[in-house]
């Protein structure tokens, strides 16, 4: 059994955004778990909806009434509110015999509410303390290209980061990620002569103006690509969004992903 929630990365320029949440769940409807909201120690609701074989382990192995340190994926989908896709729990303790055979702990190095996003950062409000960072998906397996989301983060990046890959170290604060490391990796290569189209002046880039559209994530849970079910027994969940991809730049992405929008 893998030691850790979050699995290493196997590529340099691998998106991914996924994280632990400590938390009681509270299904919106007793009957149906798939909707409900994880409630925290410092007394927030986090909106959350279950994936995959962990509806399963729910429901056979776990007392829903106490805490659990929830694998999850973030959504930035409602300015000022984090929304949660739970994947998995990291409770060796729950497997005796596993646990007692690999050495896993259920707390974690990097300790409770400790997110991981890499992806493009694609907006950065430094006086404000404000970034968004675009993360892309992989195909599905029926072909379709799901579009890539955005996450609203908060903490200060310079200007000068603007279009580059970058490793992130975040921790919950309440409804917001806050950063406590960056890693600037790659400029991120811009495709055809763009022409300096739709920056502004202070050379802020093109900016969502602290608000997604629409379109910017999964309209809803069980389409999203990063939906593949972690096996029940093991506890450990499976990023399929999260999955090796090279960023833009590397021929093998210039094939997978589609050309963003100008």
């Amino acid at each position: 059994m893998r030691q850790h929630p979050i699995p290493p990365v196997t590529e340099p320029l691998q998106y991914r955004a996924i994280g632990v949440v400590r938390g009681v769940y509270e299904p919106s409807d007793p009957t149906v778990l798939t909707r409900g909201a994880i409630r925290t120690a410092d007394g927030q609701a986090i909106e959350a909806v279950v994936l995959g074989r962990l509806l399963t382990l729910m429901r056979r192995h776990l007392d829903l009434s106490l805490p659990h340190l929830w694998v999850v994926y973030p959504r930035s989908r409602e300015e000022g509110q984090l929304h949660l896709q739970m994947v998995g729990v990291w409770e060796p303790s729950t497997l005796a015999q596993e646990a007692e055979e690999s050495g896993a702990s259920d707390g974690l190095p990097e300790g409770d509410d400790y997110f991981s996003v890499r992806g493009e950062l694609i907006f950065t409000r430094p006086e404000t303390q404000d970034f968004v960072v675009k993360v892309r998906q992989l195909p599905r397996p029926d072909g379709e290209r799901p579009i890539p989301f955005k996450l609203q983060l908060r903490g200060e990046i310079p200007l000068a980061h603007l279009r580059h890959f970058v490793s992130l170290d975040l921790r919950r604060q309440e409804q917001a990620l806050q950063l406590e490391r960056l890693e600037v990796l790659s400029p991120i290569a811009q495709r055809g002569n763009r022409g300096g189209k739709g920056r502004r002046p202070d050379g802020g880039g093109r900016s969502p103006e602290g608000s997604l559209r629409k379109d910017d994530a999964p309209t809803q849970a069980g389409r999203s690509s990063d939906n593949r079910n972690p096996p029940a027994r093991s506890v450990d969940p499976q990023e399929r969004s999260l999955e090796p991809r090279a960023a833009a730049g590397s021929r093998s992405h210039s094939r997978a992903v589609s050309r963003p929008p100008r």
